[in-house]
């Protein structure tokens, strides 16, 4: 016997990435120009296992939630790969260019790359695909593995939500780090 899997609502899926997203560049505190990574199993969004049961439509749910909130605020989409392109990053060609990070040569497929990172290289105006960046706050939807992928100092922060779909995310933002000892003063906004 096969086992059901649930019924999703993609409009549902929009809602939810959208507010996670608000609810996490409402913590991190992220100015325009700063870059933003997310990993994203589409898979398990449906209720499927990572890597098996690519789900494009989830990811165009997902893409529709959180993009226009990031354009808004002027900060770039960082879109992870799944592990058969490394775990490379979909980034626009500016974002590239302004960090130096340097393009690679392929172009994410639905099971080589993954569906989230299909989806926003075809949404994306200039889309490239680098090794790394080094993101100011993320989403894990899934359990994609973005930690490669933030500043050094990573801080979870918990959402109002804990899936999207039928996915669990985790969520960071970072900061800079503490360095000193006992004599040293930290800038409260940074931390």
């Amino acid at each position: 016997m096969s086992e059901q899997k649930p019924t999703i609502d993609l409009g549902e899926i929009t809602a939810q990435s959208r507010q996670a997203v608000t609810e996490l560049l409402a913590e991190a505190k992220l100015e325009a120009g700063d870059v933003f990574v997310i990993g994203c199993s589409s898979s398990e969004i449906v209720g499927g296992h990572i890597g098996r049961d690519s789900s494009m439509e989830a990811a165009a749910a997902v893409l529709a939630g959180v993009l226009p909130v990031l354009k808004e605020q002027g900060i770039y989409l960082a879109a992870q790969c799944c592990e058969h392109l490394n775990r490379a990053i979909v980034i626009e060609r500016e974002a590239a260019r302004r960090y130096g990070w340097e393009p690679v040569c392929a172009v994410p497929q639905p099971h080589a790359g993954g569906s989230w990172a299909t989806s926003c290289w075809r949404a994306f105006e200039h889309p490239v695909l680098v090794e790394e960046v080094r993101a100011g706050a993320g989403i894990d939807i899934g359990g994609t593995l973005i930690g490669m992928h933030l500043r050094r100092v990573a801080v979870p922060v918990r959402l109002s939500l804990g899936k999207i779909g039928q996915a669990t995310i985790l969520c960071a933002r970072t900061r800079p780090k503490y360095i000193g000892g006992a004599r040293a003063v930290y800038e409260e906004a940074q931390q």
